[in-house]
């Protein structure tokens, strides 16, 4: 009994003996692994920024370091605040001292304000005087050119009061005598006066000795009673020959501040 032998069927030209019969396609191996393009992908952009990254931390700092001019001076990050710092602090104390040169010039403007408001009653009181013993001056007796009041800080009853006197009649002459104040005030709505041993609260308190040939200013001290407002004063001058010389100020009069400059004078008249 003889065997009875297939033909073999020749494999496909350029086929390996061994291959897979049934070859699998790339796209269903893409199939059976999903995950590997979306990571290949994820991969790669990690390592472009990380590429980046490191750019970035070594090629600019080159290039800043390559702008800076030769020989400067390449400042830390700690030595640039601390410089930042020291800045601050000097714009702080140029603020201050400018702060300090605009007061101190504010205060310079006060008092050469003060100083020629001083000035220009000086000149005024001058010319007063000038025309006072000049040739050409009015003739007068003797007269109480001004009056100013002046409350005392430390005693608030007690007042200061400054007079000028004149008198240009007798050229030469000396004139003396002593001076007084009355006041005139209301108390609870009723008028009130008080004689000068009333102010200077002594019951035989004598007056103010004047003595001058032309002018003089005459100070003392008075005590205003709490509760009267003071509505004038009279001053009384009583020289030594002849008659008696009253001349009554409102109280406004006497305590108004431009009412120095009319009463200052020099302290001594031109005396005998």
């Amino acid at each position: 009994m003889s065997e009875t032998t297939s033909p073999a069927t020749p494999s496909p030209a350029g086929s390996p003996p061994n291959a897979d019969p049934n070859p699998v396609a790339p796209a269903a191996q893409a199939q059976r692994h999903p995950w590997r393009i979306p990571a290949a992908i994820a991969l790669t952009a990690a390592l472009a920024f990380g590429a980046w990254g490191l750019w970035r931390s070594i090629g600019e700092p080159a290039d800043e370091i390559a702008s800076v001019p030769p020989g400067a001076e390449v400042l830390t990050p700690r030595q640039m605040r601390a410089e930042l710092e020291q800045l601050r602090q000097r714009v702080t104390t140029l603020g201050r001292s400018d702060e300090i040169s605009r007061q101190a010039n504010r205060d310079l403007q006060s008092a050469l304000a003060e100083r020629d408001e001083e000035l220009a009653g000086l000149r005024a009181d001058v010319a007063f005087y000038e025309r006072l013993v000049g040739a050409t001056g009015q003739r007068r007796g003797l007269t109480v050119h001004a009056l100013k009041m002046q409350a005392q800080e430390n005693a608030p009853s007690a007042w200061h009061f400054t007079t000028t006197l004149t008198q240009n009649l007798n050229r030469g002459a000396v004139s003396a005598g002593r001076l007084s104040l009355a006041l005139e005030g209301t108390r609870d709505g009723k008028l009130e006066k008080l004689a000068w041993t009333d102010l200077r609260q002594q019951p035989a308190a004598p007056g103010v000795a004047y003595s001058f040939k032309y002018f003089q200013q005459v100070e003392g001290d008075v005590f205003v009673p709490a509760g009267l407002v003071p509505v004038r004063v009279t001053v009384r001058l009583t020289p030594q020959s002849g008659a008696p010389v009253e001349q009554s100020f409102t109280w406004a009069e006497a305590t108004r501040e431009a009412a120095a400059g009319t009463a200052a004078s020099p302290a001594a008249g031109t005396g005998g």
